[in-house]
């Protein structure tokens, strides 16, 4: 299919602009860029029922700001998903992606936390995943004081957070079996930062994100280039794959990381993971983000919202 004309209007308007967010080299201008683009990309969902800011210790007892989303129900205990957002693990915040945990928890009808963990170059690999890992154990362990069902846990994130979501899941694979994921929901993942492939070659210009903005991403997060090998950095090579929860993982047809999430989904289901993998056509990387303006990307998110109430038992 050819790129989706709402995606060619964002990717025409980048360029007209001198380059998206995505593509400054400052960090910090990347930061406030895509802060401020944030507005254009907001979409309404329903009421919920709370939405409450907390802090509790990171994964090196920093502060680590959460804020837990709580849909209107009458069903006691709620599943819980653990929101990790994207940005290249450099960029974005709980702000730049607050519509799209609403939408989640309102069509999920689960709790969604959503983690603000440290950002590179200022907190390099692997403060964000400590962070991550800090929140999703610390929900287990609390669950109950806020609403929701610690059986039922769920880690989400969408690019560099389906990376940390992916990352968490084989972490407390092996550290913390009492941690039962019910469901690891990865949007465009990135998985293996030595990854050469197709996609890389036919996307890496001209659709948002760049391969360029990849490598500069990647620098900043992994100045070490050899914990590029690190299966923490890189899920994709973990020594093994088995014995972890369901997946579903969304991909983008014109996006450099999509056939890291395709092969990602290969990998899981030789390894006997029970997988479901879309990806979506004429879309570019972040759509799921921008529904504002993709119709597809709230189309994407209610799929997402459903495989967290299939993984959940949610009728």
């Amino acid at each position: 299919m050819t790129l989706d004309p709402q995606c060619a209007a964002i990717v025409e308007a980048a360029a007209a602009a001198g380059g998206g967010p995505l593509e400054q080299d400052d960090h910090l201008i990347a930061r406030a860029a895509y802060e401020a683009g944030t507005t254009n990309y907001q979409h309404a969902s329903g009421d919920l029922h709370t939405v409450e800011d907390r802090v509790i210790p990171g994964g090196d007892n920093n502060d680590l700001p959460l804020r837990i989303y709580t849909p209107v129900s009458d069903t006691g205990a709620l599943a819980v998903g653990m929101f990790f957002h994207g940005g290249g693990w450099v960029i974005g915040s709980i702000e730049t992606h607050d519509h799209m945990c609403r939408h989640l928890a309102y069509k999920g009808g689960c709790i969604i936390v959503s983690v603000d963990y440290r950002l590179a170059p200022e907190h390099k690999f692997p403060a964000g995943l400590d962070d991550c890992l800090a929140a999703t154990r610390w929900a287990a362990t609390e669950a109950e004081n806020f609403g929701g069902d610690p059986a039922r846990l769920a880690v989400i994130g969408d690019s560099a957070g389906g990376n940390l979501a992916a990352s968490v899941a084989l972490a407390l694979r092996d550290t913390d079996k009492q941690i039962q994921l019910k469901l690891q929901l990865l949007m465009y993942p990135a998985v293996d930062f030595t990854a050469e492939n197709q996609s890389k070659d036919d996307n890496g210009e001209g659709y948002l994100l760049t391969r360029q903005s990849t490598e500069t991403f990647a620098d900043l997060y992994l100045p070490d280039r050899e914990a590029r090998l690190d299966p923490r950095a890189s899920p994709q090579l973990a020594k093994y794959h088995i014995n972890l929860p369901r997946a579903w993982i969304q991909t983008a047809e014109y996006d450099p990381l999509r056939d890291e999430g395709r092969t990602y989904a290969e990998t899981l289901t030789k390894a006997g993971v029970q997988v479901e993998y879309k990806c979506y056509s004429g879309m570019v990387h972040g759509f799921a983000r921008m529904g504002g303006k993709i119709d597809q990307g709230i189309i994407a998110l209610d799929h997402a919202a459903a495989a967290l109430q299939s993984a959940f038992e949610i009728s």
